[in-house]
């Protein structure tokens, strides 16, 4: 009788055991967020997959539709879209792009958790915030070596060193309808020398263009192969055609850098799944190891963290950056200045 008391005993202790394991795996598989979220974003096309890495760990459970495009047809895109838009969330846009749909009404009022590490120049300055930058990008001006000295030609380090009647046909930069970095590197000029001097300036500079492009990397590129030996463009991709062995230099020019802000928001909606979803995305959009991984590819970040930067990257950038640079009078002017520019220099954009 004791033996078969011990070994009922024993059963009920193993049957127990094994409804509590399969609770618990039960609970732990369901634990994390779950479903479909569909992103927005500008960011290089070749930075997505690395940039989403510790996200996809983080949260197996969340499928997400990336929807990639440059900052211009982006932003084209979503105005045109407005209230239904497909977006759940935006990921690293334009600053200023972010701040004109928000006077569309198009943004919902979030502060993703360590938000306050970010400094004041690169998020909303309302609270809650609007948008939270990810990292600044800027342009410089990138020229191949190589065939500069071919031409027995001076290497620009100044805005007004493009101007040279000898660059004449020699220089390419970004459209700045389709390009986010065209857009802030026309919106610096305009602010830095003011709007009469700043159009005066383009005009001038517009002799020398051999041609707009719609992409903000591109001109670095062309100055890489040599197609175009002088590039106003954006300095990471510059950097990862030194990197690859391209003859280029990166300048800095002395006057400062045009700047705006990879930004991340909340789209207004009404759904309130994809909602909390988005929220979790910006939360992570912002934490160390993301930031880290911006860092590494604009040498910049927005954020108080000190982390270590590429060799190829110019010392003291952010130093360098237009520090006036205002992103709300950006958004507002935004319409204005694209039509003025299209009117004056768009018969040199590139065929799409």
């Amino acid at each position: 009788m004791a033996k078969k008391m011990m070994f009922f005993m024993i059963t009920c202790v193993l049957l127990l055991s094994a409804c509590s394991f399969s609770e618990d795996k039960s609970v732990s598989a369901g634990e994390g967020p779950a479903g479909e979220l569909t992103v927005y974003t500008a960011i290089e096309e070749e930075l997505i997959p690395l940039y989403l890495e510790s996200f996809k760990e983080k949260y197996p459970d969340i499928d997400l539709k990336i929807v990639r495009d440059s900052t211009g047809i982006m932003t084209a895109k979503l105005l045109a879209e407005g209230e239904n838009t497909e977006a759940d969330v935006i990921w690293g846009l334009a600053a200023s792009s972010l701040l004109t749909l928000d006077n569309k009404d198009m943004l919902k009022e979030y502060s993703p958790k360590g938000a306050e590490n970010i400094k004041e120049a690169f998020k909303d300055k309302n609270d809650p915030l609007k948008w939270t930058g990810n990292a600044a990008y800027m342009t410089g001006i990138v020229v191949n070596t190589t065939e500069l000295k071919k031409m027995e030609l001076p290497i620009p380090k100044t805005y007004e060193d493009l101007l040279n009647p000898e660059y004449k046909g020699l220089l390419v930069m970004p459209h700045p309808a389709s390009s986010g970095t065209g857009y802030l590197t026309v919106n610096a000029w305009l602010q830095m020398m003011g709007e009469a001097e700043g159009w005066a300036y383009m005009d001038k500079l517009h002799r020398n263009i051999g041609t707009y492009t719609h992409s903000g990397s591109k001109p670095a590129k062309m100055a890489a192969t040599g197609e175009f030996p002088i590039a106003l463009t954006l300095v990471y991709t510059a950097v990862q055609m030194k990197e690859s062995g391209a003859p280029v230099e990166i300048v800095l020019p002395e006057e400062g850098l045009g700047w705006d802000v990879e930004a991340n928001a909340l789209i207004n909606k009404s759904n309130q799944e994809s909602e909390e979803l988005a929220k979790v995305f910006l939360d992570w959009a912002i934490e160390e190891q993301v930031m880290k991984k911006y860092f590494e590819a604009n040498g910049h970040t927005t954020g108080n963290s000190q982390f270590e930067k590429s060799n190829f990257f110019p010392e003291n950038i952010e130093e360098q950056i237009y520090k006036d640079n205002d992103l709300y009078w950006a958004a507002e002017n935004r319409d204005s200045i694209l039509k003025e520019w299209e009117k004056k220099y768009g018969s040199k954009a590139e065929v799409e």
